[in-house]
């Protein structure tokens, strides 16, 4: 047992746990923050993804005694006073879920996408950036708009190339 200490979503938090506990498991068992969902415990699905200091992680691979003296924001640290982040707002808005169980993860991996990528957004970039998060339910067309929305009021029009509202999503070839 060791006594970890961290900020999260803004509030400091200090509390015993033991040393092979995961970010993810100290998140939801011990602070009571369930939005970080965990879907494989390997790093495959991102329904786990926090922001440690700034920075995406899948915190079903991260131990919480890695975070000790460092800053955790969850799903739940998104929104401030009672308004939701522009990119839970463009999901809600954009119908980019549908049983919600990816959301956190996507979310919080795309409120990253949009504030370090250097380039110009379009809907080949975020579904490469992205693919490192998987959703069951929605085949990606309505998730990729809802980043693009999020992208254009967060950056401006002149960084984000939005796909035609008819335009169909890109099928993606299996790789053999």
């Amino acid at each position: 047992m060791s006594l970890i200490a961290m900020t999260v979503n803004g509030a400091s938090v200090a509390q015993d746990v033991d040393d092979s506990t995961l970010l993810a498991e100290f998140l939801r068992e011990h602070l009571g923050l369930t939005g970080t969902h965990v879907g494989c415990d390997t790093t495959q699905c991102g329904c786990c993804v926090v922001h440690l200091d700034g920075t995406s992680v899948k915190s079903c691979t991260v131990l919480a005694a890695q975070a000790a003296g460092r800053s955790v924001t969850t799903i739940e640290g998104l929104a401030k006073g009672g308004q939701l982040h522009p990119v839970q707002r463009a999901f809600r808005e954009c119908h980019g879920l549908q049983c919600g169980f990816c959301t956190p993860g996507m979310i919080m991996a795309a409120v990253e996408l949009i504030a370090t990528y250097p380039g110009t957004l379009d809907e080949h970039v975020v579904r490469e950036e992205m693919e490192g998060n998987l959703c069951r339910c929605t085949g990606y067309h309505n998730i990729v708009r809802a980043i693009l929305t999020a992208a254009e009021e967060m950056l401006g029009p002149d960084r984000v190339v939005q796909p035609p509202a008819d335009h169909p999503p890109k099928r993606v070839k299996a790789e053999a």
